[in-house]
Order: C-alpha cells, then sequence, then structure tokens
C-alpha cells in the first residue's frame, strides 16, 4: 500500500479533486463538505490561456457561491490553493480511515448522504475541510504564491531577514481570517449549523495549536551570533492525526427533533466506547476542542447509501480483519509477486536492482 503523503506528492503534480458547494442562504461550504460528484481536473491551466486570466476559469470550475468565487477570481493564487486543500484533505482523510470500516468513502452519493446526517464522520469532514484550506494558505502565503499576503505581516523587518536566509513564518493571520469569511457565518438556530460551524472552528484550532518556531543560526564559522527564528506549521499529516483521535473521542449532541438537523442543546453524552466522566451536568459540556455529532454512525458492514460496505474489502491479519469483516470471517490468497531488491547506485545516478519473487497472502473480507 502506497503511503498517503507519497501518493499526494504524486497527485499534487496530476490532478486534483473538485467539489462543488452546498446551497444555502446563510451558509457557505467547501472542500469535502460538497453535495456534488468528486471530479478530477488538471492542476495547471490550458496552454492557450493567459497567465493574467487562467485563475478565472479555476474559480468558475469550483462553481463557488458568489462571494466565495469573487475572493477566489481577486488573487491569482488563490483558486490552485483551494484545489491543493481540496486534494490535501481528501488523501489524509483516506489515510486516516485506510485500516477502519469507513474508509473515507468520497463518492459522491456516499459522501451526499453522509453529509445529510450528524454523524461523526460528517463531524470529521467539516474539521478536515476547514483544517486543509487553513494550512494550504497559510503555506501559499509563506512560499510567495499570493499576492494579498506575505510570509510576515508585521511591522518590523525580522522575519522578512528570516527569508533572506532561506526561512519564511507561515501567514496563519491571514490564513484564518480568509477562512472564516472564506466559509461565511451561519445560523446560530439551527443545530446541525451550528455543529457544523463547530467542527470547522476545530480543524482550524487544531491547525493553530500545532503552530511551532523554527529558528536558524547566522555567524562566522556555524556561530550562532545572530538567531533568526519564524513561525512553521505542523505537517498536515500531524493535523490529520490529530483529528483522528478526535473523531474518535467525538461528542454527541441531544436532539430533541431526533433528526440531523433542528433545533437542540449540547449535552453530555460522549462517542461510543467512552465513559461519561462523574461530576455535575455542567462538567460535562463538551471542550471546544471536541469534535460533535448529532447521531450515532451505522456499522458500515453491509452496503447501504452511505457506503459501499466492507465485502471484498482488503484488510490485515492480526490487525483489523476481525473488525472491517464485522464477524464474517476473511478469505485467503496466496500469490507470487516480483519486487526490485538488491539495488546499488551505478555511477552518479544510475540506480541497478535486481528481481526478486516471494510468497504473500493477501486477506479480503467474505460477503
Amino acid at each position: 500500500m502506497l503511503d498517503g503523503h507519497l501518493l499526494l506528492g504524486w497527485l499534487s503534480f496530476t490532478i486534483i479533486v473538485l467539489l462543488i458547494s452546498l446551497p444555502g442562504p446563510c451558509t457557505a461550504y467547501f472542500g469535502l463538505t460538497g453535495n456534488e460528484p468528486l471530479s478530477i481536473l488538471p492542476l495547471s491551466s490550458q496552454p492557450d490561456e493567459r497567465a493574467g486570466k487562467a485563475h478565472y476559469k479555476l474559480c468558475d470550475r469550483l462553481k463557488l457561491e458568489k462571494k466565495q468565487r469573487r475572493m477566489c477570481r481577486r488573487d491569482p493564487g488563490v483558486a490552485e490553493t483551494l484545489m491543493e486543500a481540496i486534494s490535501m484533505s481528501a488523501l489524509e482523510c483516506q489515510y486516516q480511515f485506510r485500516f477502519e470500516r469507513w474508509n473515507c468513502t468520497l463518492e459522491g452519493r456516499y459522501r451526499a448522504n453522509i453529509l445529510k446526517r450528524g454523524f461523526k464522520e460528517t463531524a470529521f469532514l467539516y474539521a478536515i475541510s476547514s483544517a486543509g484550506l487553513t494550512h494550504a494558505m497559510a503555506k501559499a502565503c509563506s512560499a510567495g504564491r499570493m499576492e494579498r499576503c506575505t510570509c510576515d505581516e508585521a511591522p518590523d523587518l525580522e522575519n522578512r531577514k528570516a527569508w533572506q536566509w532561506g526561512g519564511c513564518g507561515d501567514n496563519l493571520k491571514y490564513s484564518n481570517k480568509f477562512v472564516k469569511d472564506f466559509l461565511g457565518k451561519r445560523s446560530n438556530k439551527d443545530l446541525r449549523a451550528r455543529i457544523d460551524m463547530h467542527n470547522s472552528n476545530v480543524g482550524m484550532k487544531v491547525i493553530k495549536a500545532g503552530v511551532e518556531t523554527t529558528c536558524k543560526c547566522h555567524g562566522v564559522s556555524g556561530s550562532c551570533t545572530v538567531q533568526t527564528c519564524w513561525r512553521q506549521l505542523a505537517p498536515f499529516h500531524e493535523i490529520g492525526k490529530q483529528l483522528k483521535q478526535r473523531y474518535e473521542t467525538s461528542v454527541r449532541v441531544v436532539n430533541p427533533s431526533n433528526e440531523a438537523t433542528g433545533e437542540g442543546e449540547i449535552s453530555q453524552t460522549r462517542s461510543q466506547g467512552q465513559q461519561p466522566s462523574p461530576g455535575p451536568r455542567t462538567e460535562l459540556i463538551p471542550r471546544t476542542s471536541d469534535l460533535l455529532h448529532i447521531e450515532d454512525s451505522p456499522s458500515f458492514c453491509r452496503p447501504s447509501k452511505y457506503s459501499s460496505g466492507t465485502m471484498a474489502r482488503k484488510c490485515y491479519k492480526d490487525k483489523n480483519c476481525e473488525a472491517i469483516c464485522c464477524g464474517r470471517g476473511h478469505n485467503t490468497q496466496s500469490r507470487v509477486v516480483t519486487r526490485p531488491c538488491q539495488c546499488q547506485v551505478r555511477w552518479c545516478c544510475y540506480v541497478e536492482c535486481k528481481e526478486c519473487t516471494q510468497r504473500e497472502e493477501v486477506y479480503t473480507c467474505k460477503e
């Protein structure tokens, strides 16, 4: 199996995941929270497109809401940053859930049905989408791909000096402002809208909590007579890992209407497998870093409108076969594979490898 981030590096030069936002009078959706099937488009513009207007066409392909389209068009670097954010979020979601029954299936029909409900999976999609956009925008600023932001907005020149030495702080301040404006405000009267907004904010807060200070020394013969420092975001894989942990401990919200939408109040019920903490009711109000959901998730064992089920899914013996196969057992298939081995570097850039064959077993869930 390819590592999720090796796959991301490969895809970033060739494909991009494109989603269409959900309509709404007061809400703006983006990323994996769109309601349309995923499309794959080339990241680069066509050769005959003028450079000055190429990003207009990219913004139109995203089919954003009116305000979002305006924000996309006003800076040539926004469109590709939005696409990068969607792709990064999708791949990280699939990486984090690669061993789970729900493996972040993003086909339009399944994802659209999940987004209509208030599952833990819905909460994760909102969080990873906002986190991806925040991360991508901050990195785009520091990389010089944006016209409206740089690596530093401070009046002093400390970070600009750092940039001259090869360092540049990720512009989280601009990124947070952009994302909040881009997603817009949602109605506080509707419980589902409040939950969605909360989960989006959790994604942004995890990004902020992961900021680290990176320093570099300058001086004669490597001495540290001068030191420049800048702020740097954590790798997005670490962000996905933390959001996955919050998914596991997601807090359920009591909804009096017993539906995925409607009015209701936050309760103290935690996700399955989590024991409620003792103490007064007020102590059980979810922390701001918790993901929130409204209803229990389906099992995802059998085909349904939420997933294709786990039949014929590849699993790993003694690791997740029992959980993924839902007690149905698994099939074992033995096969011979050929892989490069005993590789040696010849001269400068030529690598010579032998071919080795070995027998391996593949496990798949029974029907």
